[in-house]
């Protein structure tokens, strides 16, 4: 077999290995859900070309061309499954951290649920709180009151020194 000649347009191993890990997800994105992907207006072709600043025929010649150097080409497939899995890694860890909060809201809003309801069905409870609620709402206006019924001080005048 003979081996193809090292393309003049070749696309360099770091920029192979973007654009291999960007078409693995625009892939697996198709895969998953292919009509949500249709639904953006993005042409996923055309969004990996322009972004890498690439056509498809340097892709294809680039790709011939390392998948017949055979240890560069298993760097860079190593390259763009260990970018993935460390993809995957961190969205599964921000997931985590997603659950963790929505369970800690539910069981708020559950805990809540369950004063009010406790509120509702032992009315003692609920009348001691009104109680200490008045109670609190007359200290503070007699208080209030006590300061408005104070006389001001008397002024003194020349008058007054005068006598």
């Amino acid at each position: 077999m003979k081996k193809s000649e090292k393309p003049k347009d070749l696309i360099p191993e770091e920029k192979m290995i973007d654009v291999l890990t960007e078409l693995s997800l625009l892939y697996a994105a198709r895969n998953y859900n292919k009509q949500k992907l249709e639904g953006t207006g993005v042409d996923p072709d055309t969004y990996l070309y322009e972004k890498f600043d690439i056509d498809s025929l340097q892709l294809e010649r680039s790709n011939d061309w390392y998948s017949e150097q055979y240890t560069q080409y298993e760097r860079i497939y190593d390259s763009v499954k260990f970018r993935v899995e460390k993809m995957k890694s961190k969205l599964d860890s921000l997931r985590d951290i997603e659950v963790k909060i929505e369970d800690s809201i539910r069981k708020a809003k559950r805990d809540s649920i369950e004063l009010i309801d406790s509120l509702k069905l032992d009315p003692k409870l609920r009348d001691s709180i009104r109680n200490d609620s008045i109670k609190r709402r007359e200290i503070e206006e007699l208080s209030r009151s006590e300061k408005d019924s104070l006389l001001p001080p008397p002024v003194s005048t020349e008058n007054d020194s005068d006598q």
